[in-house]
């Protein structure tokens, strides 16, 4: 057997590529196209909990994205208590492979990966559903995902006023400073979630919760607002769904069944069903089913995460860093 390599990109690796808004979008976008031609095969993810004790679990992502001749794994953990640490909430791994012979191809440092692509799904998420001129957004949580949730929708839309919330002062209001310099506009840090989401034509709710509590309250939102709620717990009113024109989601599978997720009440009481769904957001970026049509609609998105965005940007990444020689190469057989 001739010697196989494999490409490795660790965090440092991954920093250096410096990734534009543009390129990131522009990949993980690729990728939900994919989905919506029905050129991808998604497993629904799997979870372990190793203890509950331990305020965390582990996301298996598994998929297969054909025009990119890539299938993927990703495994990332999801820790509420690491920040007493000094840690990330999460961590992952992401493996590519060869979709013919199983091949290993890669290993990336999946952290800021899933940070980035969870932001541009938000983001591609209110390019097609929210009112083009959306002008203020309301931001709940301050982990990884929530940096590239607010950076990727400030680079489509430019808003005038971004206001975020978290539970712990220190946390929100050096989240806020952070944005404030790295946007090079004031980003308003609020006490608490009224005031931070109530009349945003843009709402994002990512909140930490260590169980489901109605914290997000469907009469704070406005009429037109385009409405992400993807907290592992659920902090929405069982409501929310009832107030909206349409209801969209990243993969149908994924969020009928399983254990977390912050519509899985909705789910499981019908208020979102194959027949309440408008469509997943591949279809819509595929063209195959309208997004916003007017800006009366109200219209929420929900996402659990896609191994298809996982591996459509770390494809990217690979491609930059062979251009730059950044990376490794190891020996695997």
């Amino acid at each position: 057997m001739t010697a196989i390599y494999i490409d490795y990109l660790n965090a440092l690796d991954i920093e250096a590529l410096a990734m534009t808004d543009a390129e990131i979008l522009d990949a993980v976008e690729a990728g939900l196209v994919a989905q919506g031609n029905g050129q991808t095969v998604i497993e629904p993810r799997v979870h372990l909990e190793p203890n509950p004790d331990f305020h965390g679990h582990f996301n298996v992502l598994r998929g297969y994205v054909a025009p990119l001749d890539t299938a993927g794994v990703k495994i990332v953990g999801d820790y509420v208590d690491n920040y007493l640490h000094g840690l990330p909430s999460e961590f992952g791994i992401l493996n590519l492979f060869d979709p013919r012979t199983g091949m290993p191809r890669a290993i990336l440092d999946a952290t800021v990966i899933t940070d980035m692509r969870t932001g541009a799904v938000t983001a591609l998420g209110a390019k097609h559903l929210a009112r083009k001129g959306s002008k203020v957004l309301g931001h709940i949580g301050a982990r990884g995902t929530a940096y590239w949730n607010l950076r990727l929708l400030d680079s489509l839309f430019d808003f005038d006023e971004i206001r975020v919330h978290s539970r712990r002062p220190e946390s929100r209001d050096g989240f806020a400073a952070k944005l404030s310099a790295d946007l090079g506009k004031k980003v308003v840090a609020t006490e608490d979630w009224r005031s931070c989401v109530e009349g945003a034509d843009i709402v994002v709710e990512a909140s930490r919760l260590s169980k489901p509590e109605p914290m997000l309250k469907t009469e704070w939102i406005k009429p037109g607002a385009f409405v992400v709620p993807y907290g592992t717990m659920s902090a929405v009113e069982l409501s929310l769904t009832d107030i909206m024109s349409k209801l969209v989601v990243d993969d149908w599978g994924q969020c009928k069944g399983g254990k977390f997720g912050s519509l899985r009440a909705h789910v499981e009481t019908g208020r979102l069903s194959e027949q309440t769904l408008h469509a997943e957001l591949g279809q819509i970026a595929a063209g195959l089913k309208p997004g916003r049509e007017n800006d009366d609609e109200t219209i929420l998105f929900w996402h659990r995460g896609l191994s298809l965005s996982d591996i459509a940007l770390g494809k990217a990444m690979l491609s930059k860093a062979t251009a730059k020689g950044i990376g490794q190469r190891l020996r695997f057989a």
